[in-house]
């Protein structure tokens, strides 16, 4: 695991912010630009989250968005929910958003 990405996610959420893929992938050496740099920040993540749900955490994962457009997370924090058993898999994007709402309020409260 990302040890510099999980401390900065945590300060994050403390903080009760978001950050963005692009914010934290100098952190791993890697740049959004870069397709296959993508898939690496989303491995590195979904190791995060595969680790808070081992400890059983909230999915801090929660507080990392794409920067500019939507400003929602990625498909994998979804997939990842999803496998965990913490989300439906809708496609409907009010279900999407009430459901990643309710995981950064989690995220939020854990880490206060």
């Amino acid at each position: 695991m990302n040890q510099a990405i999980y401390d900065h996610l945590v300060q994050v959420a403390k903080k009760r912010d978001l950050t963005t893929y692009s914010d934290i992938a100098p952190m791993a050496g890697l740049s959004m630009d870069d397709p296959s740099d993508r898939q690496s920040m989303s491995d590195l993540l979904e190791e995060i989250a595969r680790y808070e749900q081992q400890q059983g955490n909230p999915m801090l994962t929660a507080v990392v968005i794409h920067s500019g457009g939507d400003n929602n997370p990625g498909n994998g924090f979804f997939d990842i929910a999803e496998e965990f058993g913490r989300f439906s898999g809708s496609t409907d994007q009010l279900k999407r958003i009430a459901f990643w709402a309710e995981a950064v309020t989690e995220v939020y409260e854990f880490w206060k």
